[in-house]
């Protein structure tokens, strides 16, 4: 692997964002606006409940890991979506970058894009809402590598989603989060779920993330198991999205699919 290609990918992402500000103002506004949302709702059900137990932690921190975790998602997923729009995609793979460097270098765009909104997540979070980081103890290091790790791995998927259906496609990957969120369980115990939708949760790795989470909350024992099962779950999923991204791409080369890429094209 040439890294010079993969900062290639990266500086062309940083070119993009440095001339618009209409690409640099979502990294961080969706973020904020969610951010204030729970923070003060948070804040009200503390007051109302009159119980002994912080929402603040349990709700206001799983909103927040949630968000980083569709913030990795989706860095990876713009910084392939700006070559889609730009019919740049051809330009691209016609220089002698392979297709593991262009991944790399879409993921590396993701963790400098997504650090912005991550940056205005955890001050808003902490200064405006008094959200302590280190309430979670030595568990939040794990809980972000694995959060981390699944985005990377479902927004290359979801890019490689996108290159096999068409752009017009990229509609079915923004509803992505939301639909994973009911089985990962972000703002309430597996338990309450029906069975086959536990069964469901099993094979996500957000849904051991945030039981560990809500664990930490209430002063129980944490699964250090639970949370190893979740990363190698991360890891092998990485690995799958790879597989597809390539096998799409070579798929897309073999019928010449890539040779007429375009806004109208859907199969």
């Amino acid at each position: 692997m040439d890294f010079k290609r993969v900062w290639a990918i990266v500086l062309r992402q940083f070119y993009l964002m440095r001339t618009s500000t209409t690409r640099i103002f979502p990294l961080f506004i969706w973020v904020a606006v969610d951010i204030i949302l729970w923070g003060f709702l948070t804040r009200y059900l503390n007051l109302v409940s009159g119980a002994d137990f912080n929402f603040v932690p349990a709700l206001l921190g799983a909103v927040l890991l949630w968000d980083f975790f569709i913030r990795i998602m989706q860095g990876v997923t713009m910084a392939f979506f700006e070559d889609v729009w730009s019919r740049n995609f051809i330009n691209v793979f016609s220089t002698p970058i392979s297709i593991y460097e262009y991944v790399a270098g879409l993921v590396t765009s993701s963790i400098a894009t997504s650090t912005v909104g991550i940056v205005v997540m955890f001050f808003l979070a902490i200064v405006v809402f008094g959200l302590s980081f280190f309430s979670y103890g030595i568990v939040i290091v794990p809980i972000l590598l694995i959060l981390f790790m699944f985005g990377i791995a479902l927004g290359i998927a979801a890019s490689a989603l996108v290159l096999r259906m068409g752009p017009a496609a990229e509609w079915f990957i923004w509803p992505i989060p939301a639909i994973i969120s009911p089985f990962a369980g972000v703002l309430y115990p597996l338990s309450v779920l029906p069975q086959w939708m536990q069964v469901v949760s099993k094979i996500l790795p957000p849904s051991y993330v945030f039981e560990a989470l809500r664990a930490v909350v209430a002063g129980n024992q944490i699964s250090w198991m639970s949370l190893l099962v979740s990363s190698v779950l991360a890891v092998i999923y990485i690995l799958l999205a790879c597989l597809f991204f390539a096998g799409t791409y070579k798929r897309a080369v073999r019928t010449g699919l890539i040779a007429r890429y375009s806004a109208e094209s859907l199969s």
